[in-house]
C-alpha cells in the first residue's frame, strides 16, 4: 500500500513540475523560439547574379 502512495506522490510531483516549467517558459516568451529557429536558414545564401 505504501508503494501506491509513493507512486501517486511522485506522479503528482512530475505533473506539478511540468506545469511550473511550462508557466516559466510562457512567462519568458521563449515558447516560440524553436519555431523561429526552424524557419531560419542554416547558412546565408550567396547568390551571384549573372545578368
Amino acid at each position: 500500500m505504501s508503494v501506491m502512495v509513493l507512486q501517486v506522490f511522485v506522479s503528482l510531483m512530475l505533473v506539478v513540475g511540468s506545469v511550473v516549467l511550462l508557466a516559466i517558459s510562457i512567462k519568458q516568451d521563449d515558447h516560440e523560439h524553436a519555431d523561429r529557429l526552424s524557419l531560419l536558414p542554416c547558412e546565408p545564401e550567396d547568390r551571384e547574379e549573372n545578368s
